[in-house]
Order: C-alpha cells, then structure tokens, then sequence
C-alpha cells in the first residue's frame, strides 16, 4: 500500500504594518479551511505568518518591537488558527516570532511551531541561520534579523506527524546544505521551509535577475540529494514597500517542482506527496549507509579559517 501524505502549501499575500494579529488570523484560518477542503491533512504557513517582516526597520520603540513577538502559542489571539485545525481535523506549521525567558534572560527567536490536527502542539523549531546584521549597513538593503533575533538553540529536531517524520526549515536554512543533511540524517521524510524574501538587494545588484532560481535552487537540490519532500510557503507581494518573491511550492525527492503558486497573494496549493518515492530514490543513487564517507567530511564542521577561508 502506498505511504501519502496530502500536504498544503499557504502563501500569505502582503500583511500591513497596522494590521491586527485578529485580521491575520483570520486569513489564516481561511486558507487553513481551503487546504482541508482540498483534501490536505497538513498545511504549510510562512516564516513571521502573523506580523509583517519587520526587520526591514531599525526600530527604537520598545513596545511596538515587543509587539511583534508572541510569549505563548498558542495565545488568546492565534487560538482560533488551533481551534480550527481541531475542527477540520488538519495539522500545520506556522512561522512566527517567539519571546522567552530561559536560563534567566528574556530571548528572542524566529520560530516555528508543529501543529497536530488536534490543535496540540507537536514541536518547535527555531531558525539556526540568522542572516542580515545588528545595525544599518551603508549601501546595503536593511535587513536586521541579528538585531532581532538570535540563532536557533534546537539543532535540527524531526518530529513525527500521524507516521511522518517532519523537519522543519526558516527562510536562510534553505540556502545551507547541512540543514537538510542533518534533518536527512535524523530520519526526515519532508522539510517545511517558510521564508520572507526581498525581490531585490542592493549589495548584489547583478544577480537580481536570479533571485527565484536562487529560491527554488538550494531547496530543490536539498530535496534530490536527500531523497525526501520538501514544502515551501512564502509571505509574498508588495508588503510595505518591499517586493517580496513568492514561489511557493511543493518539490519531490526526485527534486521537481511538482506543484507552485501562480500569484503573490494569499493562495493554497495541495499535494499528495508519495512517500515511498523516497526510497525510490534513495536507490538511484543516495543511499547514504552504503556510500557516504562521513571520516572524510571533517572539514565541513570545521572553523571557518580552518576550513581554507580568511
């Protein structure tokens, strides 16, 4: 018998700086109901789903940073997202920005949370490779995640989802191969990867025209290469201001693109992903226990002087 699992893919369209986490929400629970309808049993929202990519500014407020951030999930606020996953009997990840207190300091994360179709929570992952920097670059786009976040703390956790074992992925991972190697090696069969990207940086003005193959690039080798199925939700749209890529997409092990977008605002799209393509796959070429060479890659968890780079 063949081993599915029909996933959903929920690109959000531009989110307001004022808009409301009850408006957001809202969209959500929408697109939510739209992938059950379609038969999905697990659906994909993006990275930061319920506010707007805020590290775009060098904000000051401390109030109006700390309300970009959720100090529990769920909350009074994102409940109705659980409660309706409890009802149409669907899971999903969602992207968002967490505050915590651990080891005795307030901390700060962009995470994603694992969802069961009983609305309880399964897993948490937070983003390990956090780009951009602490403050304003000149000549450069502003990106500050650094300033906003520290890197993930949760290595590469793989949960399971009703016989499915599930990584999950945040924007920049897709882009380093050991992200996926490391979910591989932990016995993943799909990545859920939400990311938030500029359509244009300035700093690299000559590889502009790149930046959807550059999107689609890294994950559809990270698929191929580890012979598992990999979902991709992005925040997409002219969000204010900046022009964000959409792309979202479902890619097989085999490492096509088997099911995109079409738009840059909200949309769903559904997949039955056949797990046992993995394996299929796995034999073309990929099986790592027989022909991976792990003593001779000591250089990849190398410094990187170490590693030949100054």
């Amino acid at each position: 018998m063949t081993r599915s699992l029909p996933v959903a893919v929920c690109q959000c369209g531009p989110i307001r700086r004022d808009e409301t986490r009850a408006e957001v929400v809202a969209r959500l629970v929408a697109m939510l109901e739209r992938a059950a309808a379609g038969g999905a049993r697990l659906a994909l929202f993006p990275e930061m789903a319920l506010t707007t990519f805020f590290p775009r500014w060098d904000l000051e407020d401390d109030a109006e940073i700390a309300g970009y951030y959720e100090t529990e999930m769920p909350s009074a606020e994102t409940r109705p997202l659980f409660d309706a996953a409890r009802r149409l009997k669907i899971g999903f990840a969602l992207g968002y920005c967490e505050a915590v207190i651990e080891e005795g300091r307030a901390r700060r994360f962009n995470s994603m949370v694992l969802v069961g179709d009983d609305g309880a929570v399964i897993g948490l992952y937070r983003k390990m490779h956090v780009p951009g920097s602490e403050t304003p670059e000149p000549g450069v786009t502003v990106h500050l995640e650094r300033k906003y976040f520290e890197p993930g703390n949760l290595g590469f956790p793989v949960f399971e989802f009703q016989g499915v074992r599930i990584g999950m992925l945040i924007c920049n991972d897709r882009r380093w191969p050991e992200a996926y190697r490391m979910l591989r090696l932990a016995g993943a069969e799909m990545v859920l990867i939400g990311y938030n990207t500029p359509l244009l940086l300035t700093e690299t003005p000559r590889l502009a025209h790149l930046r959807m193959f550059h999107n689609h690039l890294p994950m559809q080798a990270g698929a191929y290469q580890n012979t598992m199925w990999v979902a991709a939700a992005a925040k997409a749209g002219l969000e204010e201001g900046q022009a964000l890529i959409g792309g979202s997409c479902i890619i097989a092990p085999s490492g096509e693109i088997v099911a995109q977008v079409a738009s840059l605002e909200d949309e769903v799209i559904v997949h039955h992903a056949d797990l046992d393509m993995n394996a299929e796959c796995a034999r073309a070429g990929f099986d790592l226990a027989r022909y991976r060479r792990p003593s001779e890659y000591a250089l990849i968890a190398a410094e990187p002087a170490a590693a030949g780079r100054e």
